[in-house]
């Protein structure tokens, strides 16, 4: 699973939402109340903008009004989000209302059907976002936001889309299929990067022969979102075994969980991180990955506990501030290996949709910026560890080298490119039942076949 996209994304789950830091804000303030004039005040009146906010002119005359978002996404992550459109928010003076939750995907069709729905939610599941449009409640982007889209590749709308029709304009991509590790504890161990799946299996099973630390780390809780990850490694394995074409048909339930295609990736999984001699460093055994969040799963590397955890990158932000990530620091990545050598360069990628439920001016105004080129720049100023498909977004601005890896991967044009899966199969799946079998294999030990069938009796008729 994604946002996330995000993941998150962004499927991108975090710890409680932080407020933005306040000099930041009352200097923004200051500066934007003094080149920005309005009459009438609320939406709908005059206001010119001056100076520094000149540049938000396309979306003035909504002062005063307040726009709410809800999504996944907590902090540090949703500190970095807040910040990237402050300027936005203190020149127009539009407020934007920010609410993450770690329970968004149970609580988003919640809050839509019992007439409570924010003005935006920041969806990563395709699937979810099917299931709100057949709500009703889903409003279409305006004509500008709709036209944004010109600077994504095509396949990205197709994704903000239901039935051919646009509705969520994209916001961010994330790189799923990453490796993270120390390159200061693999040199001093004698370790290389292992190119192939053969060779990364062959350096866990030396890890863990050496004794002192378990090669592999793990964690799948989050909320009501519990087994997400689970779902990200068996997406990997599918993916990374039979290519693209067996992924969509899988994707689609033409092959369904129980195929035997389907069962070898489990059994592979199994192998790997149900392996009890090469996991949970830090925390436990094999079951303890279902009661360990997935924030925390890879602190362990930074002590010698474990030696590596497969995650996004955006798991980039749950490391300590004054972690050094690089090729020669304290943590980096590596791009997680097909499990068939035959399969090019398979990449799982996801993304986060801007979904609107409200078309009020200033709800279209923020629809229209956060769409943008330019708030996507502003994002990626605002902090690393945050990566758009947006053709607009200058890639010079990626300074930090996970985020490069991950813009290459993911514009990689031989690469096998395939959103993730749980996020596109139907909510009831891939937001629900998914994450519950999944769970209960890693918690309980519960079979491979009734897994497969528990998931496939769940799929919509």
């Amino acid at each position: 699973m994604t946002p996330s996209p995000t993941e998150p994304s962004t499927r991108s789950r975090r710890r409680p939402i932080a407020v933005p830091a306040l000099l930041a804000a009352l200097a923004l303030t200051a500066a934007c109340s003094n080149s920005s004039s309005s009459s009438g005040g609320g939406s709908g009146g005059t206001q010119t903008l001056a100076g520094d906010c000149a540049k938000y002119q396309p979306y003035a005359g909504h002062s005063g009004s307040t726009v709410t978002v809800f999504a996944s996404i907590l902090s540090p992550e949703s500190d970095n989000l807040e910040k990237s459109w402050s300027e936005f928010a203190k020149c127009t003076g539009i407020k934007i209302s920010y609410e993450g939750s770690n329970d968004f995907e149970s609580q988003l069709p919640v809050r839509v059907t019992g007439g409570n729905a924010p003005d935006f939610a920041i969806i990563p599941q395709p699937g979810l976002l099917a299931q709100m449009v057949k709500s009703g409640k889903v409003v279409k982007p305006p004509e500008q936001t709709a036209a944004n889209q010109d600077r994504w590749s095509p396949v990205w709308k197709t994704y903000g889309s239901v039935n051919g029709t646009f509705y969520a304009a994209p916001m961010s991509a994330n790189m799923k299929s990453l490796v993270w590790y120390s390159p200061k504890a693999f040199k001093q161990a004698g370790y290389e990067v292992p190119k192939t799946w053969a060779d990364l299996m062959a350096l866990s099973d030396r890890i863990a022969k050496a004794g002192a630390t378990k090669p592999w780390c793990g964690g799948i809780a989050s909320g009501t979102a519990t087994g997400w990850p689970a779902t990200d490694w068996l997406e990997e394995v599918v993916l990374g075994t039979y290519g693209g074409e067996v992924y969509d048909q899988w994707v689609s339930h033409k092959v369904k969980f129980s195929d035997e295609k389907i069962t070898t990736a489990m059994r592979t999984i199994a192998d790997w991180m149900q392996n009890p001699a090469w996991v949970n460093g830090g925390y436990g055994d094999v079951k303890s990955i279902a009661t360990t969040t997935f924030q925390d799963a890879g602190a362990p590397i930074l002590t010698g506990k474990c030696a590596m955890l497969q995650q996004a990158s955006f798991y980039k932000a749950q490391w300590p501030k004054d972690t050094k990530v690089g090729p020669d620091g304290d943590i980096f990545a590596f791009h997680l290996p097909a499990v068939n050598p035959a399969v090019p360069n398979p990449v799982e990628g996801g993304g986060e949709f801007l979904t609107a439920f409200a078309s009020r001016p200033e709800v279209q105004a923020v629809q229209n910026y956060l769409s943008s080129a330019d708030w996507a720049s502003s994002r990626v100023r605002t902090a690393t560890g945050w990566v758009s498909a947006n053709q607009g977004v200058d890639k010079s601005l990626y300074t930090d080298p996970i985020d490069r890896l991950s813009a290459d991967a993911l514009t990689d044009p031989a690469a096998t490119f395939r959103f993730d899966g749980s996020d596109l199969m139907p909510a009831a799946v891939g937001a629900g039942q998914e994450w519950k079998s999944l769970t209960a294999w890693f918690a309980e030990g519960q079979s491979i076949q009734k897994t497969a069938a528990d998931i496939d009796a769940a799929w919509p008729q």
